[in-house]
């Protein structure tokens, strides 16, 4: 029964679109949202005319909501990372749904309130000052949203948008994580996790060098 639906859903408000396809532009003016049935989407910003990436969005995510609920125009621009099935909602169709099945709506809501702590998570991991810190926090992150150690669904590039951090530099890091066999830099710079334990005691360690600062 879930699948007929599903494919019900996709028969009537699916869009099959090739990888790299920008979806909408920060500034746009938006009429749809749009639901991940498979593939991945990269959520992005200019920040000082640099564009930084605020998140990377997988089977089951949502995006381009805010623009039709408040009818502002796009906070942020939407590429396909991967070839991606999505669900396409118009305006109308969003409230008919939000309107008409209470489930959806409580839903959505929650989904809402787990973007804003998201967002305040991210926030505090930008103002972790030491670059170091700040990179391998986010990884972590990474690590936990995805519950799998091995290669993340993440490019070297990506991850240094997240941390707020030119890809240069973010890669002199992993690769000192390499050189220590933390974490492993493939030809098309992915990255994989070597030693999960590994990780977490980096982290623990940048947190208490952030509070107290080199101990020697």
């Amino acid at each position: 029964m879930a699948e007929d639906f599903q494919a019900q859903l996709f028969s009537r408000f699916g869009k099959k679109i090739p990888a790299g396809t920008v979806l909408f532009q920060e500034g746009d003016r938006g009429e749809e949202m749009y639901i991940i049935q498979a593939g991945k989407v990269k959520i992005s910003k200019k920040v000082r005319g640099v564009d930084k990436t605020l998140a990377m969005l997988e089977k089951g995510e949502f995006f381009g909501e805010m623009s039709i609920l408040n009818d502002k125009p796009r906070s942020a621009t939407a590429e396909t990372v991967e070839d991606s099935d999505l669900l396409v909602i118009d305006r109308k169709t969003f409230d008919t749904l939000i309107r008409g099945n209470p489930e959806i709506t409580v839903r959505f809501i929650k989904r809402l309130a787990d973007r804003l702590r998201e967002a305040n998570e991210q926030m505090e991991a930008l103002m972790i000052k030491d670059n170091t810190s700040r990179l391998v926090n986010i990884l972590a992150k990474q690590v936990k949203d995805q519950k799998k150690a091995g290669e993340l669904s993440i490019s070297v590039d990506d991850l240094a948008g997240l941390a707020g951090i030119e890809k240069a530099l973010a890669k002199t890091i992993l690769e000192k994580l390499a050189s220590v066999k933390i974490v492993e830099l493939t030809a098309a710079e992915m990255i994989r996790i070597l030693n999960q334990e590994q990780v977490d005691r980096l982290l623990k360690y940048l947190e208490m060098r952030e509070i107290f600062g080199e101990l020697m």
